[in-house]
């Protein structure tokens, strides 16, 4: 689906080594602020057991999980909205972006220089914040100005945008995230095309000591990030960029025993990326054969011929039904043909909504 992730934060905060971390995909995470330059794109697969479940059962040639782009773009310093630190370039790669992933540093070590030279995770939020915030308020007022100019021409459709852009600068104007801003739909579309950088979802993402991951993990810095995110409903996920760098390079037992040995149930990678997968509104639906048992992506409220879509688009344009299993049907009765001889399987039509779990197969002409 094209769907990207933005690893964002200011300089030598562990995006870069929790980039390498996420994909594997060695990008250069050097001791010294603007390492990243042009931004680093990977490609994440989404752990999800159910996935194996049904390819235990189905035991195909190759099992291929769904997947997420992850983008580490390089870090941001104060003055970035106005072009400091290349932060232009840099801002615009965020407005490419789905979902913000917030690197918060939250550890100490004087071998690691920060750019404000000292620990204050509040303050390092709000500085990446702050800059989005300026400069969407630059974007919105230079929509307002023209559409102020164009609505001399009495166009109905430009004074009602008009009407919509300008309380929503006086509110971007206060200091509030976009996101935040109390409209209905109509101003949802105008911001939509807008691509304002507050309106993006956001993940903050704790980067803490190797000491200090274990357990619920965390310290005073990570408690204070928590109560930020609460008061606007964000997520927060803890790490050790350091550590997730290892655990990264096991696999199997070998990670299991590593898992184990730090008091982790998974890895922070593992919660990371779900919680970004939750947080796009995403669904995961299966598709099973002998060559290959394989999970797809769509956003909640996709129907049965977009889902098809998503395979091959003669899926979708010569859709005649789906044939689904629920997870828990498919696992329970131990094989596809199990369910059929139980009557669990469904017969699904054009306005069917995919739920999360569904084993599908979709049946067309073209």
């Amino acid at each position: 689906m094209g769907l990207r992730c933005g690893i964002v934060g200011l300089p030598n905060v562990g995006k870069s080594t929790l980039f390498n971390a996420l994909t594997n995909a060695g990008a250069d995470a050097s001791n010294f602020p603007f390492c990243t330059i042009d931004p680093n794109i990977g490609v994440v697969g989404v752990p999800d057991p159910r996935l194996y479940a049904i390819s235990d059962i189905v035991k195909p040639q190759k099992t291929v999980p769904t997947s997420l782009e992850v983008v580490d773009i390089a870090g941001l310093v104060k003055g970035a909205s106005e072009g400091k630190g290349r932060g232009n370039v840099f801002l615009s790669h965020i407005r490419e972006v789905d979902l913000i992933l917030h690197v918060v540093r939250c550890f100490e070590d004087e071998n690691v220089v920060h750019v404000e030279e000292g620990i204050d995770a509040i303050r390092d939020i709000r500085t990446i914040e702050d800059e989005l915030i300026l400069k969407d308020l630059e974007t919105v007022e230079k929509r307002e100005e023209r559409l102020a100019n164009q609505s001399k021409s009495g166009d109905r459709d430009v004074i009602r945008e008009l009407e919509t852009v300008r309380p929503l600068r006086e509110f971007v104007e206060t200091g509030k995230r976009a996101r935040d801003f109390p409209g209905g739909e109509e101003c949802a579309d105008t911001m939509r095309g807008l691509f304002l950088l507050s309106s993006k979802p956001v993940i903050y993402v704790c980067n803490v000591s190797e000491d200090e991951v274990s357990g619920v993990g965390g310290n005073a810095e990570v408690e204070k990030v928590r109560e930020h995110a609460a008061s606007s409903g964000d997520d927060v996920i803890i790490v050790s960029a350091k550590i997730e760098a290892e655990i990264s390079e096991l696999e199997g037992e070998e990670k299991e025993a590593f898992l184990e040995e730090l008091g982790l149930c998974d890895s922070g990678l593992d919660r990371l990326v779900n919680c970004a997968y939750s947080n796009l509104g995403l669904l995961t639906y299966f598709t099973t054969g002998p060559k290959e048992v394989r999970a797809w992506t769509v956003r909640r409220g996709t129907k049965a011929p977009q889902a098809a879509g998503i395979i091959h688009s003669d899926f979708e344009r010569g859709f005649i039904r789906a044939e689904t299993i629920s997870y828990e049907d498919y696992v329970g009765e131990g094989s596809e043909q199990m369910v059929r001889e139980a009557g669990k399987m469904r017969l699904e039509g054009k306005d069917y909504e995919v739920r999360d779990g569904d084993v599908m197969f979709f049946r067309f002409n073209v």
